[in-house]
């Protein structure tokens, strides 16, 4: 009986070792997915002002064209 009790903790204590693993590798992605999330985030608002800035371009020319 002893023996199984034994064989029972050496198992729970490597579940427990994989877990610990794991959760690293899980918070290493997560800090990975931050950072990426932060740079798409800026390259968004980026591109957001270059879209805003050629709006306002094309709107003047049209205004350019209506006052023609």
């Amino acid at each position: 009986m002893g023996d199984g009790i034994v064989e029972r903790v050496a198992e729970l204590e490597e579940a427990v070792r994989r877990a610990v693993d794991a959760l690293a590798r899980l918070r290493e992605e997560n800090g990975a997915l931050r950072r990426e999330l932060r740079r798409l985030t800026d390259e968004r608002k980026q591109v957001l002002g270059q879209v805003d800035a050629i709006l306002k371009d094309i709107a003047k020319l049209e205004l350019d064209r209506a006052q023609e």
